[in-house]
């Protein structure tokens, strides 16, 4: 590979003081030439900023004040960026050794393509695998069916300057759901490629939004594909949702008749 071009990585975090300093090792340790590593605080009110401060001569840009969420804060990091190559690493994930390298040297290798998505696992705070997707089929059609599973995992997928700046900056309105919009976006006009290796890891745990929200990940994602134009493609998943809720209302109704069901609502009501 001619030259390294420069990778700008974002890092969001609101008191993820517990998990963030794997995070920042993790960037930090790649062994890049060229990269620009931004970290974005909210304000946090544990240790966040102590940890970042351990490592800020490695950083090159960081602060910590209160911010829009987690879209806001990385609209502000890729703000700032200056590099070719943009991709946001959360405060509870981590880049596999080497990510960075290979990104760049597929780039290179791939003038044509404009977001590239690598395979992804999760782990528990044992450190033990409970989950691990490849990308699968990388087109605006397939993200409108995103509530079926998702596509890839957010941390395995990086993209070129260009395709930031025209289809970004991310939808601070969205809370859970705002990396699939920025996906349906690209996918109009941009090039998506997958890569077969592992480039990050995600932590599972209580605090983590897709770990607590699963079903509000998925209105979500109905109300960006919506707001995309499938609506089309959104109407099958609610339908089955409609169904879905239908058979539990049917399952508590039957729970309700059971007298020892009436005899645990009595006792509550003392």
């Amino acid at each position: 590979m001619v030259g390294y071009p420069k990778i700008s990585i974002v890092t969001p975090s609101y008191n993820q003081g517990e998990f963030i300093e794997k995070t920042i090792i993790s960037v930090l340790s790649q062994g890049y030439p060229n990269l620009e590593y931004i970290v974005i605080d909210g304000g946090s009110n544990d240790n966040s900023v102590n940890v970042i401060k351990k490592h800020q001569k490695e950083i090159n840009y960081w602060v910590s004040e209160k911010d829009n969420g987690q879209a806001g804060a990385i609209n502000k990091g890729f703000d700032l960026a200056s590099g070719t190559i943009y991709g946001w690493l959360n405060s509870d994930d981590q880049l596999e050794p080497g990510t960075l390298s290979l990104v760049a040297e597929e780039f290179a290798k791939y003038p044509q393509v404009d977001v590239l998505v690598g395979h992804g696992k999760k782990v528990n705070l044992s450190g033990e695998t409970v989950y691990y997707k490849e990308p699968e089929e990388l087109t605006f059609e397939s993200f409108c069916n995103w509530m079926s599973g998702g596509n890839f995992m957010q941390p395995s997928c990086f993209f070129r300057r260009d395709a930031w700046e025209q289809a970004g900056p991310l939808d601070e309105a969205i809370n859970i759901a705002l990396d699939v919009d920025l996906w349906l976006k690209m996918a109009k006009k941009f090039q998506f490629q997958k890569i077969d290796k592992l480039l990050s890891t995600a932590l599972v745990h209580e605090g983590a939004k897709t770990t607590a929200f699963v079903n509000r990940m998925k209105v979500d994602c109905a109300l960006v594909v919506v707001k995309a134009g499938g609506e089309k493609y959104v109407r099958k998943h609610l339908d089955e949702m409609a169904d879905e809720l239908t058979r539990y209302e049917g399952l508590f109704r039957g729970l309700s008749r059971n007298p020892i069901f009436r005899l645990i609502k009595l006792f509550k009501r003392w």
